[in-house]
C-alpha cells in the first residue's frame, strides 16, 4: 500500500469541492463542441468539406487528449507534492487553457480560408493536452477520498456538475452570446468559470502521499503512446475504409444506398469500439488486463454509449440545419443549444436520483435502462418534424445520459485498483476521447455525403450496443 495518511471526513461541501472542476470541463466542451468550433471550420472550409474537416480536427484533437489525459493520470498517482496528488495538475492545467481560450478568439477575429481552418486545429490541440492535463488528475479525487459506500452518490454529484448545470449555463449565456457574434464575450465567460472552478477545486483536502505504492514504472508511458497509437491506427484504418467506400454506395442512389452506408457505418464505429479498446488496454496494461477483462468491457460499454451522446452533441448544429432548411449558421446555434439545455434539464433532474439508486441498486440494471432509453430518445429526434418534438427526444437522452454517468462513473471506481486510480481512469479515456474521434471520423464523411439524419441513427445503434456489453462486465468475480 501506499504511505498515505488517512482520509480526512468528508464535510458536505466537499461533494462540491471534488467536482466542481468537471462544471468547467464540460462548460468548456459545450462551447467549444457544439457551437464555436463546428461555426468556425464551416466559415474557414465551407459548406462541402465541413463534416470531413470538423472529424479529422476532432481525431487528432482527441487522440493527442487521450494520450495526455492518460500521462497525466499515472503521473498523479505518484505525485509527492506537499498539495496533494491532484491539485498541482489542475492548477497548471487552467493556466494553459486560459491561453488556449485567449488563441481561439484571435484566430477567429483575425484569419479565414485555410490558414484560419490549420491555426484553429493548432489552438485546439493545444487546448486538449491543456484540459486533460487537469481531468487526468481530477479523475483520481473520488477514488482517492471517497469510501466505497458513497461513491455512487458523489459519481451522481460529478454527473450533476459534468452535465446538466454547464448545459443550462451554456443555452442561457454562452449560446446567445454566439448567436449575437460576440465570441469575445464566451471566451472570457469560460475563463471566468474555469478560474472560480480551479479556486473552489484549490480548497479539497487532499493527504500527501509520503511513497507511492510502487516505484514509477516510465515504461508504462511507452506503453500509453503504443496504446494511442494504435487506438489512432484502427479509427484511421477503419475510416479510410468508410471513405474509400462511400462514394460507390452513394453511386446507387435511392433507399439501397442510405441502408449500405448505415449498415458499412455503423459495423466501422462498432468495430472501432470494440477492437480498438480490447487492443489498447493490452498494450497500456499488459498482463494486468487478463487480471481485470471486466474493466476492458467498462471502457467499451462507456465508449459505445459515449459515441452517441457526444457526437449527437458535436454534430447537432449541422444535423439542425438539415432538418430545419430555415436555419442555417448561427441561426441554428440557438436551437441546438436550446436542444442542449433541455437535455441538461433531463440530466439535473435524473443524475442525483441515479447516483442514490446506484448505491441501492447496482450499475449495471441501471446503465442497461439508459443504453434502451437513449436509443428510443434517438429515434424520437431523428423522426420529429418539429422543434418541440426534438426537445422530447431530447428529454429522453437527457435521462439516460443522467442515469448513465452516474452509474457508469460508480460501476468504473468500484473496479479499478485505487492506488492507481489515476492511471487506471486515465486509460479509460479511450472512451472520453474515443467517443468523439470514432464518431467524428468516421461519422463526418458521412454525415457530408447522406446526411446528418442517418448518422443521428448510427448514433443510436451505439447506444444499444453499449448494453450488450454489459453482459461481459463481472467485476465481482475479479476480487
Amino acid at each position: 500500500m501506499s504511505e498515505m495518511t488517512a482520509p480526512k471526513p468528508l464535510r458536505w461541501y466537499d461533494a462540491i469541492s471534488i467536482n466542481i472542476y468537471y462544471f468547467a470541463l464540460t462548460l468548456r466542451s459545450q462551447t467549444l463542441t457544439p457551437l464555436i468550433v463546428p461555426l468556425l471550420v464551416q466559415q474557414f472550409v465551407g459548406d462541402e468539406t465541413k463534416g470531413t474537416s470538423y472529424g479529422n480536427l476532432r481525431l487528432v484533437s482527441l487522440m493527442v487528449a487521450l494520450l495526455v489525459q492518460s500521462v497525466a493520470g499515472m503521473l498523479s498517482d505518484h505525485n509527492t507534492s506537499r498539495w496533494g496528488r491532484r491539485r498541482p495538475f489542475i492548477l497548471v492545467s487552467t493556466v494553459l487553457e486560459i491561453i488556449a481560450f485567449l488563441g481561439v478568439g484571435w484566430i477567429a477575429g483575425s484569419m479565414d480560408g485555410m490558414i484560419g481552418y490549420w491555426a484553429l486545429f493548432g489552438v485546439i490541440v493545444f487546448s486538449m493536452i491543456s484540459s486533460n492535463i487537469g481531468h487526468g488528475a481530477a479523475q483520481g479525487l473520488i477514488p482517492d477520498l471517497v469510501p466505497p459506500s458513497q461513491r455512487g452518490r458523489y459519481s451522481g454529484i460529478k454527473a450533476f456538475f459534468e452535465l446538466p448545470l454547464p448545459l443550462i449555463v451554456v443555452a442561457f449565456t454562452i449560446s446567445r452570446m454566439v448567436t449575437a457574434g460576440n465570441l469575445w464575450g464566451a471566451i472570457l465567460a469560460m475563463i471566468a468559470v474555469f478560474v472560480v472552478a480551479t479556486v473552489l477545486t484549490m480548497m479539497v483536502r487532499e493527504t500527501p502521499l509520503k511513497q507511492p505504492a510502487k516505484p514509477m514504472d516510465w515504461t508504462g508511458i511507452l506503453r500509453l503512446v503504443a496504446m494511442t497509437g494504435l487506438f489512432t491506427m484502427v479509427i484511421v484504418l477503419i475510416g479510410a475504409g468508410v471513405r474509400w467506400l462511400l462514394p460507390h454506395l452513394l453511386a446507387l442512389k435511392g433507399s439501397l444506398s442510405l441502408i449500405l452506408i448505415g449498415v458499412v457505418g455503423v459495423t466501422g464505429m462498432l468495430l472501432a469500439v470494440a477492437l480498438g479498446v480490447i487492443a489498447s488496454v493490452r498494450i497500456s496494461l499488459g498482463k494486468e488486463a487478463g487480471k481485470h477483462p471486466s474493466f476492458t468491457w467498462w471502457v467499451i460499454n462507456r465508449l459505445a454509449f459515449l459515441v452517441g451522446a457526444n457526437n449527437l452533441a458535436s454534430f447537432v448544429l449541422y444535423f439542425i440545419q438539415e432538418r430545419f432548411p430555415e436555419l442555417q449558421g448561427s441561426a441554428a446555434a440557438q436551437p441546438a443549444s436550446l436542444l442542449m439545455m433541455v437535455v441538461g434539464v433531463a440530466i439535473l433532474v435524473i443524475s442525483i436520483p441515479s447516483g442514490w439508486l446506484t448505491d441501492k441498486f447496482g450499475a449495471k440494471p441501471l446503465l442497461l435502462v439508459s443504453g434502451l432509453l437513449a436509443t428510443l430518445g434517438t429515434v424520437v429526434v431523428i423522426l420529429s418534424h418539429t422543434i418541440p418534438v426534438m426537445y422530447i427526444g431530447g428529454v429522453m437522452i437527457g435521462l439516460a445520459t443522467g442515469i448513465f454517468f452516474s452509474s457508469n462513473w460508480a460501476l468504473g471506481t468500484s473496479i479499478v485498483p485505487k492506488e492507481e486510480a489515476g492511471r487506471w481512469l486515465g486509460i479509460s479515456n479511450l472512451a472520453g476521447a474515443g467517443a468523439g474521434a470514432v464518431g467524428a471520423y468516421i461519422g463526418g464523411p458521412i454525415g457530408d455525403g447522406s446526411g446528418y439524419v442517418l448518422l443521428m441513427g448510427l448514433y443510436g445503434f451505439l447506444f444499444l450496443f453499449s448494453t450488450l456489453a454489459l453482459i461481459k462486465i463481472k467485476p465481482q468475480a475479479e476480487v
